[in-house]
């Protein structure tokens, strides 16, 4: 039976990834940080406290017995960074505690390491799909790091065997999620009319159910070793697309209105929401035959099945709020 480790267990990929791995009958552990408690843990998951991340974070005992490692904890992406120095901030984590994992992993026997790096590596806009071929074109810290973190444990792979998977997903959306998408969900609940309408981009994204599926078929699968793949649900979409198919799933009807999508920016620029707006208007989206064609990984769950159970959860947990924005 393959034993795991799984770093950021607690954290949304990573409890529907453990829930996952459980099911299919492996042994699992994850990883807390002191402050969190082993009830924040999928029921059956071992807990390990590891902390801080970085390049000098003791994995010993975390790896005791373990063969393969789906490395998710990481510091996220953040709007309106309060460090001082974020690209610093970023690399402490993403880029050293990652390095440090994998030496560590090396040195304890584990077999593969399984990391899930970013899309933002590729860059933050494509005319035309990014593949795993294309050229890498970070622009922000986090991306920055992620890509940093990719190169050094290629490095460690060519120097110790150890098996290296890069998984670089797309926006993540399902059962939990946080910031942009479920802003959309607050807003789409409220009634709040969105001057979108104009926009005609393409956007890729994964369901989180379709991300751990993938995760786990390169944790296993002997032909992933050493590869790089980039996962999306199949389904490009646009920005107002996006919308409309989330409200018909919440049960409601947005409201969007037409307006210039140059105004859309210079609006986005004059109020410091220019990377925001961006993303609004801006197309990524990515190919992801290469995983399908080499492991014959296919989605199990469409894009209207993603964003129904996404919507399930979300009327569950905000009921509350009512089209007024009231509670």
């Amino acid at each position: 039976m393959k034993r795991f480790l799984v770093t950021g267990a607690t954290g949304f990929v990573g409890s529907f990834l453990c829930n996952k791995l459980l099911a299919e009958g492996y042994f699992v552990r994850g990883t807390l940080l002191s402050s969190e408690r082993p009830e924040a843990l999928v029921t059956g998951v071992e807990p390990v406290v590891v902390e801080p991340l970085g390049s000098d974070t003791t994995w010993k005992h975390a790896l005791n017995g373990i063969d393969t490692i789906i490395h998710l904890a990481a510091r996220v992406h953040i709007m309106d960074d309060p460090s001082a120095d974020p690209l610093t901030e970023f690399r402490k984590v993403n880029r050293d505690g990652t390095t440090q994992l994998a030496k560590e992993a090396a040195k304890a026997g584990v077999k593969r390491l399984v990391f899930i790096s970013s899309i933002k590596v590729n860059g933050e806009e494509s005319f035309y799909p990014y593949t795993p071929d294309s050229l890498t074109c970070p622009t922000d810290p986090y991306g920055i790091s992620k890509w940093e973190a990719e190169q050094a444990i290629r490095k460690i792979e060519a120097e110790t065997g150890l098996e290296v998977v890069v998984i670089r997903p797309t926006l993540v959306y399902g059962p939990g999620v946080k910031a942009n998408f479920l802003n959309m969900m607050k807003v789409i609940q409220r009634g709040i009319p969105l001057p979108l309408a104009s926009i005609t981009n393409k956007r890729s994204l994964i369901y989180v159910g379709n991300l751990v599926d993938a995760l786990a078929t390169c944790a296993v699968h002997p032909d992933a070793a050493g590869k790089t793949y980039l996962v999306s649900d199949g389904e490009d979409v646009s920005t107002p697309e996006l919308i409309y198919r989330t409200a018909s799933a919440m049960g409601y009807t947005a409201r969007l209105l037409s307006f210039p999508v140059p105004l859309i920016k210079l609006a986005g620029k004059l109020t410091g929401k220019y990377a925001t707006a961006d993303r609004l208007i801006g197309t990524l989206t990515v190919d992801s035959s290469k995983i399908r064609q080499e492991l014959e990984w296919k989605p199990p769950f469409t894009m209207e099945e993603g964003l129904r159970e996404t919507a399930e959860w979300f009327k569950g947990k905000f009921s509350t709020i009512d089209r007024r924005g009231q509670f």
